[in-house]
């Protein structure tokens, strides 16, 4: 039996650290799905469409064989349990994060109680990185090269820069 893992979250844009848990999460379990979100907290700043993230990601993680990726508008909680997965990976960037994501996996241990939630501790690198900063200094005009995967960086430039009003 093969062990599989749901990798959620909004992806909006896929950051390197997002990259560097489901890169980590993918030695650990036999398949991981990357699945894409909608997070009802950000429903007005989505700078992709879900496909659109879905294509980013795919686009992101092709060298990782182990990996798909999915859209899903529903209950975590349901699609794991529909793909038959035994963990839910989640990545922590600071303590702020864990309170959030803490609370997240007691309702999912509720509502899926033979899933387990994993946590991995992002590299120190990427400990700074969001999705939202990376809109936010790319609008700003700065350079996001260091911080996204290179295969969508032009992609991202493209729809993030600058709006100047001069």
């Amino acid at each position: 039996m093969s062990k599989i893992a749901v990798c959620p979250g909004s992806f909006d844009p896929i950051t390197n650290g997002h990259l560097d848990v489901i890169q980590r999460a993918s030695g650990i379990f036999d398949k991981v799905i990357v699945v894409v979100m909608f997070n009802y907290k950000k429903r007005n700043s989505a700078a992709f469409t879900p496909e659109e993230r879905v294509d980013l990601i795919h686009r992101s993680t092709a060298d990782i064989p182990n990996v798909e990726v999915e859209f899903y508008d529903g209950l975590l909680a349901d699609y794991v349990e529909k793909k038959g997965a035994c963990a839910i990976v989640k990545g922590l960037r600071a303590v702020t994060d864990f309170e959030d994501e803490f609370q997240q996996a007691l309702i999912n241990k509720r509502l899926a109680p033979g899933v387990e939630t994993i946590f991995i501790a992002s590299s120190s690198e990427n400990m700074f990185l969001s999705s939202s900063i990376i809109k936010q200094i790319c609008g700003l005009g700065a350079d996001i090269s260091p911080f996204v995967p290179t295969e969508i960086f032009e992609d991202l430039k493209a729809r993030l820069k600058p709006e100047r009003i001069d």
